[in-house]
C-alpha cells in the first residue's frame, strides 16, 4: 500500500501543474487582475477628416470631330502627297486622280457647248429676218413659226450643252480630293497608285482644335461623376507636371462585358505640349464626398452582429468591443460610414490580442 502511495504522489503533482499551465493560458485576465501590467498597444482618436479619393488612369488622345475623306467618282491615284499627323489647311490637296478620261470629256463638253451656242446665234437670226419678213407680207406665218421652234430647240440645245459641261468640270474637280477645312491626318486607307471605288475611304482626318481623352474606367467609378462632376488632370506619360484641365463629355451607358469597363469622354481644348491624336495620356480625379471617419486595417475585428472596434476607457484604460458600420475597405485603412463619434479613442494595432476588459497602455509609433 505505501508503494502505491509513493507512486500516485508525482501523478498529481504533474495534474496540478498542468491546471495552472491551462489556468494561465485560458484566462489571461487573472494575471492582469493580480497585478499585471497593461497591453501596449496602438491607440488612435477618433475625428472625421475629407474624404478624398483619387483615380489615375491611363487612356488615348482622340480628336473630337473626325471626317473620312473619299473620292466621288473611281480611279487610280497618282498623288498622295500627305501622311499621318500632317496638318493641312482648308482646301489644301489630299490626293489626286488620273484625270485623262475627265480632261477629254471636259474639252469634248467646251466644243458640243460652242456649236449649240453657233446654232442658237444662227436660229435667232433666222427667226428675226422671218418675222422681218412677215410685217411686210413678204412671207407665210407658217414659215414664221417654223424658225421660232428651230430657235427654241436650239437655246435648248444650248441649255443641255452648257449643263454637259459642267458636269465634265465637276467630274474633273472631283479628281481631287482637297481638305474641307484645316485638319489633321490621322489615318491613310489607300496607297499611291491603287485603284479606289467610290466613296472608298482615302484618308481620316481630324478637324478643328478640340480634342477628347478616352479613359475606360472601373463600372462603379462613372456613377461617382455623375454624382460628384469634378475636373480632370491630363498629363503626358512621365511628364505630370506638364499638365490640362479636362472635364468629362460623356459617360457610356453600356458596360464592356469582356474588360467589365465603362467609357467616358474626357473633353479638353487644348493638347499638353508635344502630344498628337492617338498618344497615351494620364488622367487623374480626385473625388470629395463628406467627411468621414478612417482608421487603420488593423483596428477592425468582428463578432456575431458584425463588424466591431475596441474603443478605450479613457479614465480606467479597459477596452470593451463596440459595433461600426463599413462604408468601404481601401488599401491600409478602413472608412466608416458610422458608430463612432470625434473624440473616442480606438485601439489600432494589438486589436488582435485584446478582450473585453483588457486593461491597456498607449504606445507611439506601435
Amino acid at each position: 500500500m505505501r508503494d502505491a502511495g509513493h507512486r500516485g504522489r508525482p501523478g498529481r503533482r504533474a495534474s496540478t501543474v498542468a491546471a495552472a499551465v491551462l489556468i494561465a493560458w485560458l484566462a489571461p485576465g487573472l494575471a492582469v487582475q493580480a497585478g499585471g501590467p497593461p497591453l501596449p498597444v496602438q491607440i488612435v482618436t477618433v475625428h472625421h477628416s475629407a474624404d478624398l479619393r483619387r483615380f489615375t488612369l491611363t487612356g488615348e488622345v482622340a480628336a473630337r470631330h473626325t471626317l473620312t475623306a473619299s473620292f466621288a467618282d473611281s480611279g487610280r491615284i497618282v498623288a498622295l502627297p500627305v501622311s499621318e499627323g500632317d496638318h493641312v489647311g482648308k482646301g489644301a490637296v489630299l490626293a489626286r486622280l488620273d484625270s485623262v478620261q475627265q480632261e477629254q470629256a471636259l474639252l469634248s463638253a467646251k466644243a458640243a457647248l460652242s456649236s449649240a451656242r453657233a446654232n442658237a446665234r444662227k436660229a435667232r437670226e433666222d427667226a428675226d429676218r422671218q418675222d422681218g419678213l412677215l410685217e411686210r407680207g413678204a412671207t407665210t406665218r407658217s414659215a414664221r413659226d417654223a424658225a421660232a421652234d428651230q430657235l427654241r430647240a436650239a437655246e435648248a440645245g444650248v441649255a443641255q450643252a452648257q449643263a454637259d459641261l459642267d458636269r465634265a468640270q465637276k467630274a474633273l474637280t472631283d479628281t481631287v480630293l482637297r481638305a474641307p477645312a484645316a485638319a489633321t491626318v490621322i489615318g491613310k486607307m489607300a496607297e499611291l497608285g491603287q485603284v479606289v471605288g467610290a466613296a472608298q475611304p482615302v484618308l481620316q482626318l481630324a478637324l478643328g482644335e478640340d480634342y477628347d481623352a478616352i479613359f475606360q474606367l472601373p463600372e462603379a467609378v462613372p456613377a461617382t461623376l455623375d454624382v460628384h462632376p469634378t475636373q480632370v488632370t491630363l498629363s503626358p506619360v512621365g511628364r505630370p507636371d506638364e499638365t490640362v484641365v479636362g472635364l468629362p463629355r460623356l459617360i457610356s451607358p453600356l458596360v464592356d462585358p469582356s474588360q467589365g469597363t465603362v467609357k467616358v469622354t474626357v473633353g479638353m481644348r487644348a493638347l499638353p505640349k508635344g502630344m498628337h491624336i492617338g498618344d497615351p495620356i494620364v488622367g487623374t480625379i480626385t473625388l470629395r464626398d463628406p467627411p468621414r471617419v478612417m482608421l487603420p486595417w488593423s483596428a477592425i475585428t468582428a463578432t456575431t452582429e458584425g463588424p466591431a472596434v475596441w474603443i478605450v476607457d479613457p479614465k480606467t484604460h479597459a477596452v470593451s468591443l463596440h459595433q461600426v458600420q463599413i462604408l468601404r475597405y481601401e488599401t491600409g485603412r478602413t472608412v466608416l460610414s458610422g458608430g463612432l463619434t470625434d473624440g473616442q479613442e480606438v485601439v489600432g494595432l494589438g486589436a488582435s490580442l485584446l478582450y473585453p476588459g483588457r486593461i491597456v497602455r498607449g504606445v507611439e509609433g506601435k
